[in-house]
Formats: C-alpha cells, sequence, structure tokens
C-alpha cells in the first residue's frame, strides 16, 4: 500500500519536472524567437526622408502630381546620363545610329526583369513608346517625342526607333526622368493609354513602392529582382509635409534622416543647419540657371541699350550673396562648360551706374530731377516684374532689382502670382519681366535653344524683336538635325553667343542641390542627373 502511494507520488513528481522543463523550454524558444525578431527589425537597413508634396500615383508617362525622384526610383531609362553629358548604357547595353540619323537601334540586356519577375524585352519597349505614341502632344515639348514615329521590334532584344526626320538629341532625351521610361505588362491599363492611370507602378528599377497613403507617406523597398547593383538600404519612408518649416523641426528631433531636393527648405533654414554643427550638409555644382527674362515685345525693351542698362545697373554679386549666403553661385552665363558643346566663356558685364546711365542717355531716356524716373516722349521709363508668390527667393531679388534700377531712374512694379498662373502668363508672352530657370541636366543646351525658337514657352516670345531673329531659328533648326560634330559645335557656338550678346537672357544664379542629414548616413551624393533621386549609394554606419 504505502510501496504504491510512493510510486505514484514519484510518478506525479517526475510529471511536475517534465512539466517544469517542457515551459522552461518554452519560454526559452520564445525568447530565442523574439530576440531574434528584433536583430532583424534592427537590422533592417532603412531611413526616413521628407517631401513637400504627395508622391502621386508613380505614372512613368505622366506628370504632376507624380514625382520625378520617385518616378526615377521605380522605373529606368535605355540610356543614362553621366558627368559632362557621357551617355551611358543601361537597360541597353549598346545602340548605333543611322547614317541619316532618322533611326535608333538598340541592343537590351538580356538579364533585366521587372520587379514583378516578368522580361522586359524589345516587345515591352515598343509597347512603352506605343502608349507614349498614343499621346504625342502632350509629351512634345521633348523634341523626341515630337519626331519619334514608330517602334520596331527587331528580334527579342533588339528594338528600333524611327523619327520623322534627324533630331540629333534623341539620346540625352532617353535619359529623362518621365516620359521614356518602362511600365510591365501588368501595369497596363485595359486600353494601354498610360497617360489617363495605370493598372500598377511596376518597373525594372532597383526600388518598389511597397506602401502608398496619399499625402500622409510613401514606403520603398528594395526590389529583390533587381538585374544591377542592389543599393545597401532595404527600405525608405517616405513622409509628406508641406511645411518646410515643419520639416526641420522634424529633422532636428530625430524623425528625419535626410532633407534633400531643391526648394525642401528655405535657404536661411539650410546655412542655419550647416552652420549648427550636429549635422552634415553638401552641395552640389550648378545644377541650372535662376534667370531675369527680358520681354523684347514691349517696344522699350526692344532696345538693345535698355536690356544693357538694366544689366549694368544692378549689383549682381552682392544680390546673390546677400539672397542666397553664398549656396547659390553667381552666374555669368546662362549654361556652364559642363554641359556638351559649351566651349566658351563669355566675360561678366560689370556692376557700372555710369555705364547704365550713358546706355539710357544714348536710348533718349531723360531724367527731368535726380532721383525721378526717365522719360521719354512723355512716358515713363518703368516696367512690370513678376514672381511667383511661394518662392521667397524671388521675391527678395524683386525686391533688391526694385531699389537699384530706381538709382538709374527706373521703375519697376513687383507683382506676386501664384506660380501656375506666373507660368501661364509666361508662355503666353504677357509680361515685360519675368524669373525663369532653365531646364538643367540632362535637357541641355538643346532644351535651352529650341526654348529660343519654338513659341510656347515664353522664351521665343521674349527674342521676338532681337536682330536677325529669323537666322538664329534657322541656325538651332539646323544644329538639332545636324549629323555632323563639327558642323553642330560650330552652330552652337554662334547660337549661344548669340543669346549672350543679345542680353535677352539675365543670368543671376546658379542653383545648386543640396542635402542635410545625421551622422547615420554615410556616402550621401548627388545623381548625376538633376531630377534622379540620391538614394541608391547611401548606407548607414
Amino acid at each position: 500500500m504505502n510501496c504504491t502511494r510512493n510510486h505514484k507520488l514519484w510518478i506525479s513528481l517526475m510529471l511536475v519536472a517534465v512539466i517544469l522543463v517542457t515551459a522552461a523550454c518554452s519560454n526559452t524558444g520564445e525568447k530565442t524567437a523574439n530576440t531574434q525578431e528584433v536583430q532583424n527589425e534592427n537590422s533592417e537597413q532603412s531611413i526616413t526622408v521628407s517631401w513637400m508634396r504627395d508622391l502621386g500615383p508613380s505614372n512613368p508617362h505622366a506628370y504632376y502630381p507624380s514625382q520625378l525622384f520617385s518616378q526615377s526610383m521605380i522605373y529606368e531609362p535605355l540610356v543614362a546620363y553621366g558627368k559632362g553629358g557621357e551617355i551611358k548604357p543601361h537597360l541597353a547595353k549598346d545602340w548605333k545610329i543611322s547614317e541619316d540619323g532618322k533611326e535608333y537601334t538598340f541592343f537590351l540586356r538580356e538579364d533585366v526583369t521587372y520587379s514583378d519577375g516578368t522580361p522586359f524585352n524589345a516587345t515591352s519597349v515598343k509597347r512603352n513608346m506605343d502608349a507614349i505614341l498614343q499621346n504625342k502632344t502632350t509629351h512634345s515639348w521633348l523634341g523626341t517625342a515630337k519626331l519619334l514615329e514608330r517602334a520596331e521590334v527587331v528580334d527579342e532584344f533588339t528594338v528600333k526607333l524611327v523619327m520623322s526626320e534627324p533630331y540629333y538629341p534623341v539620346l540625352q532625351d532617353l535619359t529623362t526622368v518621365r516620359p521614356f521610361r518602362f511600365l510591365a505588362d501588368a501595369g497596363f491599363p485595359e486600353d494601354d493609354n498610360t497617360l489617363e492611370h495605370i493598372a500598377a507602378p511596376i518597373g525594372t528599377g532597383p526600388w518598389i513602392l511597397q506602401e502608398y497613403k496619399q499625402d500622409e507617406y510613401s514606403v520603398f523597398v528594395k526590389n529583390p529582382n533587381y538585374w544591377g547593383e542592389q543599393p545597401a538600404l532595404d527600405k525608405i519612408t517616405v513622409r509628406i509635409i508641406p511645411d518646410a518649416e515643419t520639416r526641420v523641426m522634424a529633422f532636428e528631433k530625430g524623425e528625419l534622416d535626410l532633407i534633400f531636393g531643391e526648394g525642401s527648405i528655405s535657404l536661411d533654414s539650410f546655412t542655419g543647419l550647416r552652420d549648427d554643427g550636429r549635422y552634415k550638409t553638401d552641395l552640389s555644382g550648378p545644377v541650372g540657371t535662376r534667370n531675369l527674362i527680358i520681354n523684347t515685345q514691349n517696344e522699350k525693351l526692344a532696345d538693345i541699350r535698355v536690356r544693357l542698362a538694366l544689366q549694368h545697373g544692378f549689383d549682381k554679386v552682392a544680390l546673390v550673396k546677400g539672397i542666397t549666403s553664398d549656396v547659390e553661385q553667381v552666374a555669368d552665363q546662362v549654361i556652364t562648360t559642363d554641359y556638351p558643346y559649351v566651349k566658351r566663356t563669355y566675360a561678366p558685364l560689370s556692376y557700372d551706374t555710369a555705364k547704365a546711365e550713358s546706355y539710357l542717355e544714348e536710348a533718349g531716356w531723360r531724367l527731368s530731377a535726380p532721383g525721378g524716373v526717365r522719360e521719354k516722349n512723355g512716358e515713363q521709363l518703368s516696367f512690370e516684374l513678376m514672381y511667383d508668390t511661394t518662392d521667397r527667393i524671388q521675391k527678395a531679388m524683386g525686391e533688391a532689382l526694385q531699389a537699384e534700377w530706381s538709382a538709374i531712374g527706373v521703375k519697376v512694379k513687383l507683382t506676386g502670382i501664384e506660380l501656375a498662373e506666373q507660368t501661364k502668363r509666361f508662355r503666353a508672352g504677357n509680361y515685360e519681366l519675368n524669373f525663369w530657370f532653365n531646364s538643367g541636366v540632362p535637357y541641355d543646351p538643346h532644351t535651352l535653344v529650341n526654348a529660343v525658337a519654338e513659341p510656347t514657352f515664353g522664351v521665343a516670345e521674349a527674342h521676338t524683336n532681337i536682330p536677325d531673329k529669323d537666322k538664329l531659328d534657322k541656325q538651332i533648326h539646323q544644329v538639332l538635325a545636324s549629323v555632323n560634330e563639327q558642323e553642330r559645335q560650330e552652330l552652337y557656338d554662334a547660337i549661344l553667343d548669340t543669346i549672350h550678346q543679345q542680353a535677352v537672357i539675365v543670368p543671376l544664379s546658379y542653383i545648386r542641390q543640396y542635402t542635410v542629414y545625421n551622422d547615420r548616413l554615410d556616402n550621401v551624393t548627388f545623381p548625376d542627373s538633376r531630377w534622379d533621386h540620391p538614394f541608391n549609394s547611401i548606407r548607414l554606419k
């Protein structure tokens, strides 16, 4: 009886021991799993950045509200833009151009797939080009879209683009972020009209849009099927913060790792963060030029002596330094020698009020009393200068110009309007003086000279009444169609000389991109193309 009782007690004790050991093992396993999960989360290479507006539907063939930098994360070009305008292979490993300059044959990489695993090939390129051609008018601001007749599949990995006439900047245009990038079949709508909408943002690029909440955030993750070198980062979260000062506060609180992009914060905020000492900052070289446009459709401004007087009549060095705190650089020519075919440099027009007054006197504009406004035939020498109300630099520069020109007897009325209205008036040629930015890399110089010749951009209208405008237009059409490198260079020399001498486009400062980031980040660099994204090179320390 006692033996039986003892035996039962022994068995019970053994069962308790087993339960305790099992529970302990289970807890240990649970702790190990949880620890591993935390370690995995901690090892994820992730950063948070911000942008000033919603990223839109990430449509490769459409414009606003889709944002250029996010489009460039998902979609890729046939060829890429390199330093100094070098065209490099990308989705196309090689290409050839016909002797007449009208056919471009691309030999595609054979190891590329879209992020959904489907193949990238000549058929896919043709489908995308056909979709672009459906909306040719929308895209015709680019010469390649305007002159592209058709795309032909030669074989599985060879595609030919046929132009209606020779147009040498085809390769340069193909490097742009939109519209010449490629969407997977699964991303196409039923009617293939991608300008209206797409089914899903599926590209060949290094990033996939994993999550999108309009006006709040977007999350991008690394594309596991990417054919090229994988980025070091695994995930990028883009928070939408419309207000620039709120963006700075979020960065200072540690909620953001990186601030990037033109206009993302004010230049005052940038210099403040730069001088703070806790953060890292970088400035790029010139990526575009901030200009003043003088419209010769106004009879007073058609006189080159008045245009030269305006240029000599303000202190550009002091203006740029005082307003941009040396973040931007003084510009002496519209396009620098960093661009293809720009070989010449031009002497700056000095700040010389005596010379400015001499030009105005020679043109017949007289002062009746010191400090007054010059007049001729009972009419005052006065102009309207438009500026974008949301651009504090334009407003500050406008006020400085108004004050300095007043000292030489020129009256300027400042008109601040919304960007959309400013653009509308500019394109219609309905202005006297206006701020304008050239497109920069990879678009220039061919986009700049095309704007001088082709109406509807506002720049051609400004040149309407310069001497030999017809000759200049002819040279521009010749250079864009030229298949001879030497002839092309000679034409560009002549065209850029004329543009500089006529003083319709007044270069003010060179725009530079800037970044501010915390010390977690390493290898933060600027893309070769102005509108591309900066994320592929970034890694965490």
